[in-house]
């Protein structure tokens, strides 16, 4: 049971991830990788450094600590962490769990990530670690988005999939990663994302930079 629901969770953090870089670059071309030939985009790295590795890597860490953090919550309060029941306990969870699901994606990628020198290895972790705290901060709001929804008279959409963990997770993705990492517009964009948009590497570092 706990499997598929870490499953399900996984799935639908992917899907947030990808949904919100249309909120942070609603006109801008993404670098997927290797999907990039069945959209027509040249493809630079298969994976490593591109938005696939970060959609698949970080889902699949939050979707860990997500569960791993209400089960620790719930054997504390002893009763099933809920926000309707425990507001406090829960919006710290929301921040222990995602500081800790994206640090571990930062510490996982500095290590195995061959874009990475190793001697800056380190250096990656400490940067994407740093970059986690501050846009881990930003998403103390996530659990108040299927409330608000039903305060403005949709009920009935806030206690869908898409209205209690699809929309929260797509905003608090958006603000992690644009305010953890400035990564809005034309700001933290990879090498091949700057040449398919236009641009040059002068405005921004590296993707692999700024998400490590």
């Amino acid at each position: 049971a706990i499997a598929k629901e870490v499953a399900k969770t996984f799935g639908t953090y992917m899907l947030a991830d990808y949904l919100s870089n249309y909120i942070q670059h609603p006109t801008q071309k993404m670098d997927y990788g290797i999907f990039n030939q069945l959209i027509g985009r040249e493809v630079d790295q298969p994976f490593w450094g591109t938005r696939t590795e970060h959609i698949v890597g970080v889902a699949a860490c939050l979707a860990v600590t997500d569960h791993m953090s209400q089960a620790i919550f719930s054997k504390s309060l002893g009763s099933p962490l809920s926000f309707a029941k425990h507001p406090g306990p829960f919006v710290a969870h929301t921040f222990f769990f995602i500081f800790g699901g994206v640090t571990m994606y930062c510490g996982l990628d500095a290590y195995f990530n061959p874009l990475h020198k190793d001697e800056e290895r380190t250096k990656e972790f400490a940067s994407g670690t740093y970059s986690s705290a501050i846009g881990s901060c930003t998403a103390w709001f996530e659990p108040y988005v299927a409330p608000a929804i039903a305060s403005a008279g949709a009920g009935g959409v806030a206690g869908t999939w898409f209205g209690s963990a699809l929309l929260p997770a797509t905003l608090a993705y958006a603000t992690v990663k644009g305010v953890g990492w400035y990564d809005w517009g034309n700001s933290g964009l990879n090498d091949l994302e700057m040449k398919i948009n236009g641009l040059t590497s002068a405005h921004r570092d590296s993707f692999d930079k700024r998400f490590s």
